[in-house]
């Protein structure tokens, strides 16, 4: 009896995913959560609090402005992963900025995402001339 209730069970499929999904909240936490945020809720998802990571503004790759980011090297957080400090190496179009570890700014005033800033896809902005009459 217990031995054919373990086979039946075995060659009906189950939905491992559907199950796992069924069992999270609707409201993932950050650590679990891939879209861009502030620098620390960013580097905070991370088991070692982001040392080691590359780190840039998205801003940065809106302007069209390519291989440039943070090498994180040392971080703290405050309330939950949402404020705290954080310390880098500046890399600025590929070239080694900042040679000793420095504050990074602007970790809650702009956005943030994991590795290196990309030239933007968009087509250049036109700019009209002004015809006086």
């Amino acid at each position: 009896m217990f031995w054919t209730s373990i086979t039946r069970s075995a060659r009906q499929p189950s939905n491992l995913v559907e199950t796992i999904r069924k069992l999270l909240p609707e409201r993932l936490p950050p650590s679990l959560v891939s879209r861009p945020g502030n620098l620390y809720e960013i580097l905070s998802r991370t088991p070692s609090g982001g040392v080691g990571k590359h780190v840039h503004q998205l801003r940065w790759s809106q302007k069209s402005i390519p291989d440039c980011y943070w090498v994180v090297t040392r971080s703290q957080f405050k309330c939950e992963g949402k404020h705290g400090k954080a310390w880098g190496k500046l890399v600025w179009k590929g070239r080694i900025v900042s040679e000793r570890e420095e504050r990074i700014r602007g970790s809650l005033k702009y956005t943030w995402a994991e590795g290196q800033s990309k030239a933007s896809q968009l087509p250049p902005k036109t700019v009209r001339a002004r015809v006086c009459a």
